[in-house]
């Protein structure tokens, strides 16, 4: 079944505020197999609700409605409701008593603003809010329905996960779907597709893959509908076993995994201790690494040498090094890889120099020249990586490659036995 999703307010037209509300409210129903149609936003007015209204209603068998039922004048959503079903708002008592309670528990008084959000529309069926004043409203409109929530986020999750996903999956039984996703590093999307091509065009009815880029990174989601829920399931473990074989040199993940996570997944498994030295990204890399619950397991620390002093000093880099090659050069990454691993209890080191900009950029060594090592105390492997203009995508990005280059040298020289993922 097709759903709508109105948001309603200007602060979220204007930017003030985020509307992550919709990207929930889709992943929830999409697990109970309904289909997010449109998402619209509309602003604080009763003609853009209703014409917000109107569109959310074609072609939907249910509309989710977020916003608007604060005790501010702006909060008009329960009037737009009401003119728009040709219905008057009329007291529920139920409702003002246990807003009463609530306010009671905080020692706040009862104010008028707030009996007025015990006024409902007449053909509403109120969902209790325990977690907030405004009550939640399920109303018909012929073989439609119309819900309509607070738009706290904490107060429409209780809302959807307690009243509106159980009455929806009652009343409109879901045809099954289900998702199977990959991840990979290091390949653009077009690469990827180019891979691809023939085994997308040859998939079945019912099945479709989207490809999802990031920096320096393609989520591949293989989405499936059918009638059984066992026969898809089974169908979406072949393909994306499948899919998997495509991708082997650059898969590092399934689902919601995170590239750090797999990092640190490898180096635990091998007993290995990893650690860095970072110019360019300024303690970046070693960031996203400790991120991760549990990385003092394999992660022994790292130094941010931003300038050539720290790096002779801290890292043993040759001035001479410096003088001749520069800092962003293949031969200064190598050296901070040599030094990193003298002084730290490390069996593998990263390291990159870089000019993220957006300045610093000669002809010579333009703005987003970037150099990448890694290594251990046999050998270590250097790479240069081109990226923009922009300060922090370039801070980013080279992370991300940086992060690949280790996973790529782990891989080679430190393989296990069997496969380093399952897939499906």
């Amino acid at each position: 079944m097709q759903v709508s999703i109105l948001t309603i307010g200007d602060e979220i037209l204007i930017g003030q505020v985020i509307d992550t509300n919709s990207a929930w409210m889709g992943q929830q129903l999409n697990r109970i197999g309904m289909q997010v149609g449109r998402v619209i936003s509309v602003g604080d007015t009763l003609d853009a609700i209703h014409r917000g209204l109107e569109m959310a209603l074609e072609g939907a068998g249910a509309v989710l409605i977020t916003g608007g039922l604060g005790p501010t004048k702006d909060d008009i959503t329960k009037k737009a409701l009401a003119d728009f079903f040709g219905v008057e708002l009329v007291f529920h008592e139920p409702t003002f008593q246990r807003i009463g309670l609530i306010l009671e528990k905080f020692n706040r008084p009862v104010t008028e603003a707030h009996r007025l959000q015990a006024f409902l529309p007449s053909n509403a069926e109120v969902l209790p809010n325990k977690m907030g004043t405004a009550p939640g409203m399920w109303m018909e409109w012929g073989t439609q329905t119309l819900i309509s929530m607070p738009g706290v986020p904490f107060e429409m999750k209780y809302l959807m996960e307690y009243e509106v996903l159980p009455k929806l999956q009652a009343k409109y039984p879901g045809t099954p779907i289900g998702h199977r996703t990959l991840l990979t590093v290091g390949e653009g999307e077009s690469t990827i597709a180019a891979r691809l091509s023939t085994w997308e065009d040859e998939l079945p009815d019912g099945l479709k893959l989207a490809y999802l880029p990031s920096l320096g990174q393609v989520r591949l989601r293989l989405t499936g509908i059918g009638p059984n829920a066992e026969a898809l399931n089974a169908l979406l473990d072949q393909k994306v076993r499948e899919l998997a074989s495509f991708v082997t040199d650059c898969l590092y993940g399934t689902e919601s995994d995170q590239l750090e996570t797999a990092i640190g997944r490898m180096l635990k498994a091998r007993n290995l201790h990893l650690a860095t030295a970072e110019s360019c990204t300024g303690g970046y890399i070693s960031h996203l690494i400790t991120s991760i619950s549990g990385s003092s397991a394999y992660f022994t620390g790292g130094v941010i040498a931003y300038s050539n002093q720290i790096k002779t000093e801290q890292l043993g880099v040759q001035e001479k090094t410096l003088e001749q090659f520069g800092a962003v050069s293949e031969q200064t990454v190598r050296e901070m890889v040599s030094g990193i691993l003298a002084r730290f209890p490390a069996h593998i080191a990263l390291a990159i120099s870089g000019i993220a900009g957006p300045d610093g950029g000669t002809p010579q060594k333009p703005v987003g020249t970037i150099w990448i090592a890694v290594g251990d105390k046999h050998r270590i492997q250097a790479e240069q990586l081109h990226a923009g203009k922009d300060r922090i995508k370039n801070i980013q990005f080279s992370s991300v490659m940086a992060l690949n280059k280790l996973r790529k040298f782990i891989l080679e020289y430190y393989p296990l036995p069997g496969s380093e993922l399952e897939v499906g």
